[in-house]
């Protein structure tokens, strides 16, 4: 049980399909600790970012083999989660390093 939100939202996760969903359904994805479940992940966000959540969706990615020289390496296991807002939130602004 992780208890900071600090800890529990690790970063936005920005792709096309994650710019896509925010500007189509106002849906924010973000890398989120291992650990966490959909509560806690909830919970963060909203003291993070002072809005309500609708709906939390989680995703578990498996590392992947990667090679380094002609040693073999893999990359970290992680999770992600879809977070929806209720209707007539505030979006979440970030901004993206140039």
């Amino acid at each position: 049980m992780i208890k900071d939100p600090h800890k529990i939202i690790i970063r936005p996760v920005i792709t096309e399909k994650t710019t896509r969903l925010k500007a189509s359904s106002g849906v924010i994805c973000f890398e989120v600790a291992r650990g966490a479940n959909k509560i806690e992940i909830k919970r963060a966000i909203e003291q993070l970012f002072k809005t309500k959540v609708a709906e939390v969706r989680t995703q578990s990615k498996t590392g992947k083999t990667r090679r380094v020289g002609r040693n073999m390496g893999k990359t970290k296991d992680w999770k992600k989660a879809y977070v929806r807002l209720c209707d007539g939130e505030k979006p979440i602004e970030y901004f993206e390093a140039a």
